[in-house]
């Protein structure tokens, strides 16, 4: 029946009465199936009339169903949390047993109900001396020969505990310290020459980094994952990479030791190494290493596929934003990344480039015309680098001045672009505009010009034929106004493109303090025009209601603060991809807690193998709302960012998330403190606007939905 039905089928009620008969069968083999059968099976009803005799099978003398019971109890909480009260006490007494399957199955269910109720994590701190005394002797004497594997003892076992101590040490430096030192031993002590012992060590690595462990454990954590990077197994290395992606924030420096063993593994064969290493590579870059890690990273760019140049050269130019030492190495990279990625670059990489040499001094515009000119002279099939055709004759239309180049051998050139049939409309748009402007600079050239334009006035492409119509008007009937009209553009305001995708992931290393800005996250606010419009907007989706949807922290108010402040509704908007900027405020940094048994649960989102939960719990004067985020599918998840927007009567203090990454299986917990702002004030009840991104594989996926479901009387 287990293997033809699950909990939704209708038969399965049938089943109850025959599972209760073989739960009480003398035949344990019989019993142990009726067991698997409930756990594989059993809907919460079932489990709610059969708890009494998982209950009664949990206390039997019998190791053998006993262990089955226990891990029955562990499906069964999962289904049902409110049935854990009875399994406590037992669980805390059999972490006390001998025999190897009970300690391993009773482990897991205490595992299972510390994740879900902060009650039980709680109760169990407790039993830290415990595993940390079981531990250590698995590590000094071993606990039996035949659970030795590879010359390490039960590393099964070890595994088991090690998972529990990250759970009850989160957040609590007292329970922390009595861990350190069999920490300390298990990362010495523990051979690395088989996969058991890095399977230990990989579980010890995650438990120093996630409990309050100290400054010279981490160290040594960091350095495990370093000599996993040499390990000549793929998977080890790629074990390495990963979880040096995901603790990077807590020990920067400690990282930063083994740049260049990251480094050297964007040349490896695998991809996925490659990819994980370029990730961690960003993570590492800051105004010292940004040279080195650029360098390297063009070398990979050049080998890399289609999918892969598009992340990184966007990545690259984000990075060079932030930290490049001066403007004439930011325009050689930025020319460096144009000419290598070609058609597999995004147009925000476009669109920074031309910000960027807008705002340039003026001989570094001259410098990079004369780059951009031999570029596109000197290099065979443009047609695979359209993007880096699009920048360089926008450069020369703006900033290519008569007597740098051959005038005539420019103006052919520009013939050759526009008659090529490979180039893209996009592009030959981008030529025919830097052909108008080129006019008013070489004005021997002027007939010319006028000529190629001319042409174009019965291209079949309508906005070409346009664009040739209103510029040989120009020509013709306004010369007296073509100089004025093409002359060289205002300077560009350059947007904070990297404040979302690159900078946010230095923000939570920084407790209350904003994440580095780009110059335009000083701007006062957005002109009136704009608000007008974002008002609008809001009127449509709900009228006034909707504010604010984060606060920081500080006391004394950042230029990201003031901004903030000057624009009521950016949070809102930002929500929806329409926000006055790029920036975001980090809101204060508090501990995340364990989804609460007793709490009140929503159903946010459950689709696509994604489950979203709210936990809902009252406190004295806000409610603290825990978002438990599960991936149920079999790809790991990244680049997981969560959002909300509340109506203006409320104010919310977002935490960081558990991480950001999600393996097959497993969830991110990330706590939201909501609090009304005038308590006199009922009529409005609390709603949220929720959207949440996250990468699997090389697509990036989006999905918002509105939360109204919340208690009544939440803040009464």
């Amino acid at each position: 029946a287990m293997l033809l039905l699950d909990e939704r089928a209708d038969v399965h009620v049938l089943l109850t009465n025959c599972l209760k008969n073989d739960l009480n069968s003398s035949t344990q083999f019989i019993v142990g199936t009726a067991l698997c059968t409930l756990a594989a099976i059993a809907s919460p009803e079932m489990a709610h009339d059969l708890a009494h005799e998982i209950e009664r099978l949990i206390a039997s003398s019998n190791t053998f169903l006993r262990k089955k019971a226990i891990l029955c109890a562990f499906r069964m909480v999962r289904r049902v949390p409110e049935l854990m009260d009875e399994y406590m006490p037992k669980c805390a007494a059999f972490l006390n047993d001998k025999n190897h399957g009970i300690l391993v199955s009773t482990i897991t269910l205490v595992t299972e109900m510390c994740e879900q109720s902060p009650v039980v994590l709680n109760y169990f701190k407790s039993s830290i001396p415990t595993l940390v005394r079981m531990l250590k002797t698995l590590i000094v004497s071993g606990y039996s020969p035949e659970h030795v594997v590879n010359g390490v003892s039960d590393p099964f076992l070890q595994v088991k505990i090690l998972r529990l101590l990250r759970i009850l040490g989160h957040g609590d430096p007292d329970q922390s310290e009595i861990m350190n030192d069999v920490l300390a031993q298990v990362a010495t002590n523990t051979e690395t020459n088989k996969n058991a012992g890095n399977a230990i060590l990989y579980e010890t690595v995650l438990t120093i980094m996630n409990v309050e462990s100290e400054n010279s454990l981490r160290v040594l954590a960091v350095n495990i994952l370093g000599r996993f990077l040499l390990n000549s197994d793929k998977n080890i290395r790629f074990v390495g990479l990963l979880t040096l992606v995901r603790t990077v924030q807590r020990d920067m420096t400690a990282v930063q030791r083994h740049r260049i063993t990251i480094l050297e593994c964007l040349t490896d064969a695998d991809s996925s190494i490659q990819k994980c290493a370029m990730e961690l590579s960003f993570s590492l870059v800051n105004a010292q290493s940004i040279e080195m890690i650029v360098r390297e990273l063009l070398k990979y760019l050049a080998t890399a596929d289609a999918d892969m140049k598009s992340i990184c050269s966007s990545k690259i130019v984000s990075a060079a934003e932030l930290y490049s030492p001066s403007v004439h190495w930011h325009l050689d990279v930025l020319l460096k990344v144009l000419t290598i990625t070609g058609n597999n670059i995004r147009d925000d990489v476009i669109s920074s480039t031309i910000q960027l040499i807008s705002n340039a001094p003026r001989d570094e515009q001259s410098f990079i015309s004369g780059k951009m000119w031999e570029a596109i002279t000197n290099m065979n099939q443009l047609e695979n680098r359209q993007p880096l055709v699009q920048v360089a004759v926008w450069t020369l239309g703006e900033y290519g001045e008569a007597g740098n180049f051959d005038e005539d051998e420019l103006i052919e050139h520009y013939r050759q672009l526009l008659w090529a049939p490979q180039l893209s409309i996009t592009t030959k748009q981008y030529i025919l505009v830097s052909l108008a402007k080129i006019s008013v600079r070489m004005e021997h050239c002027t007939a010319n010009i006028q000529n190629i334009i001319n042409t174009f006035r019965a291209h079949l492409n309508v906005d070409l034929q346009q664009r040739a119509v209103e510029f040989s008007t120009l020509f013709t009937s306004y010369g007296h106004l073509r100089a004025a009209l093409l002359e060289k553009m205002p300077t560009l305001k350059i947007s904070d493109m990297a404040s979302s995708e690159y900078n946010s992931d230095f923000t939570a290393s920084e407790d209350a303090q904003p994440s580095t800005a780009s110059p335009s996250a000083e701007s006062t606010g957005t002109p009136l025009e704009d608000r007008s419009n974002q008002d609008i907007l809001l009127d449509l989706l709900g009228g006034d209601s909707f504010g604010s949807g984060s606060t920081s922290s500080a006391t004394t108010p950042s230029p990201m603060q003031q901004q903030q402040q000057s624009a009521p509704n950016a949070d809102f908007l930002d929500l929806l991809g329409l926000g006055v900027n790029g920036n975001t405020i980090p809101s204060t940094v508090i501990s995340n807690s364990v989804p609460d048994v007793g709490a009140t649960t929503i159903t946010v989102f459950s689709r696509d193998n994604i489950d979203i939960r709210f936990f809902i719990r009252k406190e004295a004067d806000y409610a603290v709302v825990t978002v438990k985020t599960t991936n149920n599918s079999l790809n790991m998840l990244d680049k997981y960012m969560f959002q909300v927007a509340v109506p203006k009567a409320f104010r919310i203090r977002m935490q960081e998330p558990s991480s950001t990454v999600m393996l097959p299986g497993e969830s991110i917990v990330q706590d939201i403190h909501v609090e009304r702002l005038n308590a006199t004030v009922t009529g409005v009840g609390l709603r949220m606007k929720v959207r949440f991104s996250y990468e699997i594989g090389n697509y990036s996926m989006m999905e918002q939905t509105d939360v109204n479901e919340f208690p009544p009387d939440l803040f009464i």
